[in-house]
C-alpha cells in the first residue's frame, strides 16, 4: 500500500499543524528512543481483524459505534471508570444491534486520546499569557504545569497499555455479559411517554435474550464476548511514529507498517492538509484511518486526501467523520457525498454530531444541546438515503458516568443544572443516560423505516 519514498519519519519533511514545541530537544529524543523500544500495544492481526469489520461496514453489512471521552486524563486510568465506559458502550451497541438488525463494531475513544488539538496556543490566565492545555501527554490542567514535558509522553505509553490491559481482561472474563438488558434502569427518563418507548425496546431485547437461552443458543461466544477496538486522534506525530513498526503481516507474511498504539486513528478537523504531515504519515500505516470531514472542507479536496491515505481505493480503509453542525448537514453533505462518490472510493460514513454543536451557556460554560446532537444525527440519515448513500456508524463524546455537561436528553437537563456535576477538561460528554437516549433513538429510527418499508 504506502510507496517506496516512505518511512516513518517522512512527515517532518511537510508542514505539520499543532505541533509541539519542547525546549529540551535532548530530552524529548531520549523519551522517543525509550518508546520505540517498548513492546506494541495493539498486533497487527487485531488490526487486520478491524480493518475486515470496518470492510464490512462501508459495505452496508455492519454499524460502527465510536465513542469516549473527547480527552482522556491520566486519572481515567481507573478501574470505575474503565468499566463505565465499557459498559456504556456495550449497552449502546446491543441497542443497535437490534435497531439496525446488523453486527456493531465497537471503537472506543480510549487508552490513547490524551492530546488535543487547539484554536490557539496560548491563553489568558489571571492577566497572564501561558500555554494552552494540549492534553495530558503534553502539560498539566494546573495553569502552574503548562509547560510542555517530553516525560508526559512515556506516561501517555503506560498510562494507555494499563487502560487496555485491564479492558482486555474483564473483557475475556465475562464482563460482556453487563451488556443483557434485563439490570437496565430507566428511571432517569422523566416522560412517562418516552419511559414507556424505551422500556419497549429493553423488553423486546430481553425476549430475545431469554429465546436464546431457552433454546441454548446463548452459549455462542459472541454473546458473552465481544471484540472492542481502541482509538485516538493521531496528533502528536513524533509520539506515533515512534510506535510504528515494520512488522509481518498476518495475511502474507509480508513487512508492513503499523502504528503499534492503537487500532484507529483519526486525522482532526484542523489538520487534514493533503500536504500536510497527518496526511503523510498516514497513507504509510496499514491501520484503518479516519478523517473529519466539516465545514471548511473543500469538496475537491477530499478526493486528493483519499487517493494519498488509500491509493488502491480499499474499501472501508478510510472513514469519513463528517462533523457540520445541526442545520448544516443539508447544505455541505451531499457535495461531499457527490465528491467521493466520483472519486471511486468506497470510505465508512460516519456521523459526529458533537464536534460542531458547542455552544456556550450562563458563565461562559461550553455546553452541547441534546436536540441539536440528534437534528445532525437524523439529518445525516435523511441526506443519505436521499443521495443513495448510506451512514455507517456514529462517532460521539460520552462519558459512563452521570456528568452533567450536555443540555437536554430524556434527564431534561436545564443549563442550570450544568454546574451540579460539570467534569470535563475540555469539550462537553453525553452522560451515560444520554449515551442510551442516542441508542434508543437511532433503534427507533430504525424501525420505523422497516415498518414504512413493509407498508
Amino acid at each position: 500500500m504506502s510507496n517506496s519514498n516512505w518511512s516513518a519519519e517522512s512527515w517532518k519533511e511537510k508542514p505539520v499543524l499543532q505541533d509541539v514545541v519542547y525546549e529540551n530537544k535532548e530530552h524529548l529524543n531520549k523519551v522517543l528512543k525509550k518508546l520505540e523500544c517498548l513492546p506494541p500495544m495493539v498486533t497487527p492481526t487485531e488490526i487486520e481483524d478491524l480493518r475486515t469489520q470496518l470492510k464490512e461496514a462501508a459495505l452496508g453489512k455492519r454499524f460502527l459505534l465510536q465513542g469516549g471521552d473527547c480527552a482522556e486524563l491520566f486519572d481515567y486510568c481507573s478501574q470505575s471508570p474503565i468499566e463505565s465506559k465499557l459498559k456504556v458502550l456495550l449497552q449502546m451497541s446491543l441497542v443497535l444491534i437490534w435497531g439496525a438488525r446488523t453486527p456493531v463494531v465497537r471503537i472506543a475513544r480510549m487508552a490513547g486520546q490524551y492530546a488535543k488539538p487547539r484554536s490557539k496556543p496560548t491563553e489568558m490566565h489571571e492577566g497572564k499569557e501561558i500555554p494552552s492545555y494540549r492534553g495530558d501527554n503534553v502539560n498539566g490542567f494546573d495553569p502552574e504545569d503548562r509547560q510542555p514535558d517530553p516525560d508526559r509522553l512515556l506516561s501517555a505509553y503506560f498510562h494507555s497499555a494499563a487502560t487496555l490491559n485491564y479492558v482486555r481482561a474483564i473483557l475475556d472474563s465475562g464482563f460482556a455479559d453487563l451488556h443483557k438488558p434485563q439490570a437496565w434502569n430507566l428511571d432517569h427518563v422523566r416522560s412517562g411517554d418516552t419511559r414507556k418507548e424505551y422500556q419497549a425496546i429493553v423488553d423486546r431485547l430481553t425476549e430475545a435474550m431469554d429465546f436464546m437461552h431457552t433454546i441454548g443458543a446463548d452459549s455462542v461466544p459472541s454473546l458473552s464476548h465481544v471484540n472492542l477496538f481502541t482509538s485516538h486522534e493521531g496528533l502528536l506525530l513524533d509520539y506515533e511514529s515512534s510506535l510504528t513498526r515494520q512488522i509481518a503481516s498476518p495475511a502474507t507474511g509480508e513487512k508492513k507498517w503499523y502504528n503499534t498504539g492503537a487500532h484507529f486513528l483519526w486525522i482532526g478537523d484542523r489538520t487534514r492538509q493533503p500536504d500536510g504531515g497527518h496526511v503523510e504519515y498516514m497513507k504509510g500505516i496499514e491501520n484503518p484511518v479516519g478523517v473529519k470531514v466539516g465545514p471548511s472542507t473543500n469538496p475537491d479536496d477530499l478526493p486528493i486526501i483519499l487517493d494519498a491515505i488509500n491509493p488502491s481505493k480499499e474499501v472501508g480503509k478510510v472513514t469519513l467523520i463528517t462533523r457540520y453542525g445541526a442545520g448544516n448537514v443539508e447544505k455541505l453533505l451531499p457535495a461531499h457525498i457527490e465528491a467521493v462518490r466520483k472519486s471511486g472510493h468506497t470510505p465508512v460514513w460516519v456521523c459526529d454530531p458533537m464536534h460542531g454543536n458547542t455552544k456556550s451557556a450562563i458563565g461562559g460554560i461550553k455546553t452541547r444541546h441534546f436536540a441539536d446532537i440528534m437534528e445532525e444525527l437524523t439529518s445525516c440519515f435523511k441526506v443519505h438515503q436521499s443521495v443513495g448513500s448510506k451512514l455507517n456508524g456514529v462517532h460521539f463524546e460520552l462519558t459512563g458516568d452521570s456528568v452533567t455537561e450536555c443540555v437536554g436528553g430524556s434527564m431534561d437537563l436545564k443549563p442550570s443544572d450544568l454546574s451540579s456535576n460539570y467534569q470535563t477538561h475540555c469539550d462537553p460528554r453525553l452522560n451515560y443516560e444520554q449515551s442510551l437516549d442516542v441508542a434508543f433513538l437511532i433503534a427507533q429510527y430504525y424501525e420505523e423505516q422497516r415498518t414504512s418499508a413493509a407498508e
